[in-house]
């Protein structure tokens, strides 16, 4: 039997590690209103709904904890507890600090970190008010791109469309590490002239050998998505990037906002075409997060 891989999704227990902004409550977030997931989602309950769509496997991303290596640490501990199940962490770690190397090291310890996530971009109204998207005119950012790849460590890219040729520009200075784009590129704009805009700006992006695209997270700009919506998105990563670059992942429990796993599943499984299926719901993120699998 074969199995999928869920290469973006998100686990958190309130007691063991604190997230500032999953807790700030009555606050209105770029995806829509968090109170629904203001509470433990942990790896059961994620496995109640991820493995009857098929899901043996998993990649962890870092939300946002107060202290990343806290966050690293219990996920290692969730995977250590669960040998039978394969998981792989993202983290976060500041790649312009001063100490890059020893906090580095410190993720490193820890056997299921892969890579890196330092988001430049989430959606424009946050990016005005919290400045996220400076980190590009960092000359310390592509040092530090540069010294996660020395250590076999990829990249994360969350960003939004109108700073893909800029990120292009910036990752250019490291043209060795691996980089998964999240989200597919936000593209939040879903009109005709936003998706035509998004497509434009996304070849700066899949024109660079080393980045794969990850086809995920597409109901937070579109809480009343269908498939019909979200199949030129689909459509268009699977062209852009090749099967071979392209996989799938939840954004559980975010995406739960917005309908359940099931119903993603299948959305997903009828939009991608049947002869893409084994790259993008398994082999793409096997190969890139160095994720060993097992299937019965």
């Amino acid at each position: 039997m074969t199995g999928w891989i869920d290469a973006h999704h998100h686990l958190w227990d309130l007691n063991a590690v604190h997230y500032p902004w999953l807790m700030a409550r009555g606050v209105e977030r770029f995806f829509g209103d968090p109170t629904p997931i203001q509470r433990d989602y942990l790896l059961d309950e994620f496995q109640s709904e991820a493995v009857p769509c098929g899901v043996r496997a998993s990649v962890h991303i870092q939300v946002g904890a107060e202290n990343a290596l806290d966050e690293a640490r219990w996920v290692q501990s969730i995977a250590d507890a669960n040998p039978i199940w394969p998981i792989a962490q993202v983290v976060f770690c500041d790649l312009t600090t001063s100490d890059l190397p020893t906090q580095l090291d410190n993720f490193q310890t820890l056997s299921s970190v892969r890579g890196v996530r330092q988001i430049v971009g989430r959606a424009p109204g946050e990016d005005a008010q919290t400045g996220t998207n400076a980190l590009l005119d960092d000359p310390g950012f592509p040092r530090g791109l540069r010294e996660a790849e020395k250590r076999n460590l990829s990249f994360d890219l969350q960003l939004i469309p109108e700073l893909m040729e800029k990120t292009a520009r910036v990752l250019a200075q490291a043209p060795d590490i691996r980089i998964a784009l999240c989200h597919a590129g936000s593209p939040h704009d879903r009109s005709p002239a936003g998706l035509k805009k998004w497509a434009q700006n996304l070849r700066a992006l899949s024109n660079l050998p080393n980045v794969s695209c990850k086809l995920s997270g597409l109901g937070m700009f579109d809480h009343n998505w269908t498939p019909d919506s979200i199949r030129p998105i689909i459509e268009e990563c699977l062209e852009q990037f090749g099967p071979k670059k392209v996989m799938f992942g939840s954004n559980f429990p975010v995406d739960k906002l917005y309908g359940s796993y099931a119903t993603l599943a299948q959305a997903y499984r009828d939009l991608v075409p049947t002869e893409a299926h084994s790259a993008v719901f398994s082999e793409t993120a096997a190969r890139f997060y160095d994720l060993e699998v097992h299937w019965e």
